[in-house]
């Protein structure tokens, strides 16, 4: 017998609109979306917002608990369950686990072999252990000597829906400003000053050897297999030239408006940070999320670092008047769920998946306000 369940004295946020009113799930799927009811069994929302599901399409909190301070590494499964709960009760149904592969580093976790991560994945899913529907991302660092090696583990991997290509050579892109990079690096990953000095020497030689070879490689790969193809910190006209010549569908993190301006040109989705949005600006000093806003050039929303901060960016776009509740909405949903090939999910439609997430608008004390997360369903089934 199919379950039936229906959730109602929601405000709907539909594609377009948000809606009082009802809905009804079968077996996993949204059959219809109707008026309040009274019915005694279904699920009273009390008001509260119903929202599709977030799709997450680039996150580094995986890595965060894989390795929670410098070179210090955490067992795998205890980390993906952290991480999955974690980004579950932030309203992710859907999460492309962003994973780095090549770095010149040797103490760096993208220096390391992905093969025990990625099966561990699978057993955890295979055995009902995760809440979130979890996908691949994988981030190529082009001037790596050993990115192709350490590909090794995701070629022909079923869950692999996205490749970027990276390229953090301190002096270009993301790291443009040199002074940005070191504090960076010797904050986050812990490095000396003479360890920096080091690599930033390091990198050019590398970047001149490996990085058009490599580009080459994973460009071709995904033409190949139909992967989803993604540029990564472009700063010139000229970088999103070449990533829409390459296939490239999305354009993550500009660090400028002219290459984002490029972008929406060729028809390339930008994706920018929550946390861009939630903080008011970069933290690598590029160009404010809010402003690519402002200017009709933000097409899709990633917590990047802070899964929190999907929610937290769509309502703050909301309350400075940047874009209206369904339009924020679709940047964390339905957005990453196209771009990614993900026809089944992202909206309150009917025939599309029963993702969803209640959400309940909270004002502090001090005046501040904030999303909370109060139940999340993943194909009707409650998870949070």
């Amino acid at each position: 017998m199919s379950i039936s369940q229906v959730f109602t004295n929601a405000r709907l946020v539909l594609p377009d609109a948000v809606v009082p009113g009802s809905l009804h799930a079968v077996a996993g799927l949204i059959a219809a979306i109707d008026s309040p009811t009274h019915l005694a069994a279904a699920h009273d929302c009390e008001g509260d917002w119903l929202m599709p599901g977030f799709v997450e399409m680039h996150t580094d909190n995986f890595e965060r608990h894989l390795m929670p301070r410098p070179k210090v590494q955490w067992a795998e499964l205890p980390a993906l369950v952290a991480h999955d709960a974690e980004v579950t009760a932030a309203g992710i149904t859907t999460v492309f686990d962003a994973l780095g592969v090549g770095d010149a580093d040797p103490d760096s976790l993208r220096g390391s072999t992905w093969d025990g991560v990625v099966r561990t994945i699978d057993h955890a899913d295979s055995a009902g252990l995760l809440r979130a529907d979890h996908r691949l991302h994988v981030r190529c660092e082009l001037p790596a000597p050993n990115t192709i090696d350490l590909f090794a583990p995701f070629r022909g991997h079923d869950r692999l829906g996205l490749i970027s290509l990276m390229d953090h050579t301190p002096g270009q892109r993301q790291w443009e400003d040199i002074s940005q990079a070191r504090t960076y690096y010797t904050g986050k990953k812990g490095w000396s000053l003479d360890k920096f000095e080091r690599q930033v020497a390091l990198s050019a030689e590398l970047q001149a050897r490996y990085a058009e070879p490599h580009r080459a490689y994973f460009v071709e790969h995904c033409r190949e297999h139909g992967i989803a193809l993604a540029s990564h910190d472009d700063t010139t006209v000229d970088h999103v030239a070449q990533a829409h010549a390459e296939g490239a569908s999305m354009c993550e993190f500009p660090t400028t408006v002219a290459a984002a301006s490029a972008a929406h040109e060729r028809g390339l989705l930008t994706v920018m940070g929550g946390p861009n949005v939630v903080r008011g600006g970069s933290h690598s000093g590029n160009v404010a999320a809010a402003e690519l806003a402002r200017l009709g050039l933000l097409d899709i929303l990633s917590s990047d670092y802070v899964p929190g901060s999907l929610l937290g960016a769509a309502l703050r776009l909301v309350r400075d008047g940047l874009a209206t509740l369904p339009q924020a909405i679709n940047m964390v949903s339905l957005n990453p769920a196209r771009a990614t090939g993900l026809l089944d999910r992202g909206a309150l439609i009917p025939g599309l998946r029963a993702d969803l997430i209640q959400v309940r608008e909270v004002t502090l004390a001090d005046g501040s306000v904030h999303g909370v997360v109060r139940g999340v369903w993943r194909q009707g089934r409650r998870v949070i």
